[in-house]
């Protein structure tokens, strides 16, 4: 793959980002590379000067490496005899030229999004589940828990982020077209808007689940206005959109939707008993619990209005996953199937097998009670989570282990805190990522705002003790909850990803010496 500095410059001045151009007569004018790493550079590379720690050094060391072309929204004497694109926003011109540079492959894929506060993932793999039906396990996925390029196993891979940067999003789409692959799921992040990753990206498909405050601190957003905002931009780059009709704010959600698709291509879901005076829009399609244990989730999707009942998908589901909530994220999975072309059986045969890592891992265990592992790390989120086994399970003893990221995600630390009041019998407040701040502060923090006559709260810093004591205090029918980081294999912890066994690993390993210890299996 190659692109010529004219094709370059031409998409730029079509986007109105280039401020100026410099071009030298010796040197060649086609890339043959893209990068935005000084350590990743080919002869004839495309270098891209981005993000708030960029230095001039990056840049030198690209030159010296082989790079012949930079973007930058400055000139840089350390640019000397390259050819120069100096633009407005950098960030938007690497999406535009990424996508130019692999021959636009969201054009040859069937582009499903999703977006919301929580529920992204699960339903992202719902949908992943169900068109692998149709169309022979051919469905890429980007989430933020793996990648899926192919369908041998070297393609499919950790994420290191929710939504990929655009040149390794728009690499990783041409790598799945070359590998066969016909549609792609992928979650979009506000952040993946705030810094312009799927920037001039449009989907087939977009997906608005959820909104609460979240993401909202001095790395992030500034307030939830902007959070909102993000958000929204899916839908407006979406050419139909499948809108939850339950979410907060659901009129500037559904006003989003409006400015570039027609109401006859939007689509609004809800549960069987939601109504809202508010609500002006007629819903399409509505949900019902059937049956909830340990081990499944039955519901029901019904077809309420005429354009819903074009599509054959009313009838019964099962999810493998536990949690009334997954009946959102379940449904919207199904509108989704049957708007791509799917029938009701096909589409209840391919949801019914779905497992999600670090989603509702549950252990059952002979006298530590329920173990469960999941994701759950905001307010929204651990509220659901919560609530469900308060609902469910004969309001048994409640423990969990969490702690809050550093860095990033501060908004998140008073919502833990409410949360854990709400339903919490007993809290180990523990590490999670800490970055650059002292996980003891992190901890602190959230239990300056947890009520003590209501919650007990150990602070135990050592994730792996602080699951063991857990799990050993747990009694039969109690619920052990595990939160925040599902399967992630390291902690972030001052620029360093340390490697760190999983939650579901070291929650695994614990149960299997207690319940050896008392001469039983666990299941």
């Amino acid at each position: 793959m190659s692109i010529s500095l004219n094709t370059c410059i031409l998409i730029l001045k079509e986007h109105h980002l280039l401020k100026s151009s410099a071009v030298q007569d010796t040197v060649r004018t086609k890339m043959e590379y893209v990068s935005y790493d000084s350590r990743d550079i080919k002869t004839d590379t495309l270098f891209f000067c981005k993000g708030a720690g960029f230095r001039p050094t990056y840049l030198s060391m690209a030159k010296t490496n082989g790079a012949n072309c930079y973007v930058a929204e400055q000139p840089y004497p350390e640019g000397k005899g390259m050819h120069a694109l100096i633009v407005r926003d950098v960030s938007k011109a690497m999406a535009l030229l990424s996508a130019a540079f692999f021959r636009f492959p969201q054009d040859d894929l069937y582009v499903v999004a999703v977006t919301g506060t929580k529920g992204k993932t699960t339903t992202a793999y719902f949908l992943k589940g169900m068109l692998d039906q149709i169309n022979d396990g051919k469905t890429a996925l980007i989430s933020s828990v793996n990648n899926v390029v192919g369908q041998k196993k070297v393609d499919t891979f950790k994420s290191s982020l929710t939504t990929p940067e655009s040149l390794d999003l728009f690499r990783d789409m041409r790598t799945a077209v070359d590998n066969g692959m016909t549609h792609l799921v992928m979650e979009v992040s506000s952040q993946a808007y705030k810094k312009n990753r799927v920037f001039g990206l449009t989907y087939d498909l977009g997906f608005f689940l959820n909104i609460s405050p979240d993401h909202i601190g001095p790395n992030e957003h500034p307030n939830f206005e902007d959070y909102l905002h993000c958000k929204l931009q899916l839908l407006v780059n979406a050419r139909k959109c499948i809108i939850n009709a339950q979410t907060n704010n659901f009129n500037e959600v559904y006003a989003a939707a409006t400015t570039t698709t027609a109401p006859d291509s939007i689509y609004l879901f809800a549960d069987e008993d939601y109504t809202s005076p508010a609500l002006k829009h007629p819903i399409d399609f509505r949900y019902s619990s059937e049956e909830i244990d340990m081990a499944r989730t039955k519901f029901k999707v019904l077809c309420v209005s005429d354009k819903a009942k074009e599509l054959p998908i009313a009838g019964e589901y099962q999810l493998k996953m536990l949690g009334d909530f997954n009946e959102s994220n379940g449904t919207a999975a199904v509108i989704g199937a049957g708007l791509v072309g799917m029938a009701h059986d096909d589409a209840a045969k391919g949801i019914s097998t779905v497992t999600v890592p670090g989603r509702m891992q549950t252990e059952i265990t002979a006298s530590h009670g329920v173990v469960v592992v999941d994701y759950a790390h905001n307010e929204a989120s651990m509220m659901a989570l919560m609530g469900f086994m308060r609902r469910e399970f004969n309001n048994p003893k409640i423990i969990v282990v969490v702690g809050a990221p550093g860095d990033k995600g501060v908004s998140r630390r008073p919502g833990f805190s409410n949360s854990l009041n709400e339903f919490a019998d007993k809290v180990f407040l523990t590490t999670d990522d800490p970055g650059f701040e002292d996980p003891k502060e992190i901890a602190e923090e959230i239990d300056a705002g947890i009520d003590h006559t209501k919650v007990d709260v150990t602070i135990e810093l050592d994730r792996l003790k602080a699951i063991n004591d857990a799990i050993s205090m747990a009694n039969k029918g109690d619920v052990v909850l595990i939160c925040g980081k599902g399967e992630d294999g390291f902690q972030k912890i001052r620029g360093v990803n340390t490697p760190y066994p999983s939650d579901i690993t070291v929650a695994q390993q614990v149960i299997n010496e207690l319940e050896d210890q008392n001469g039983h299996f666990y299941s």
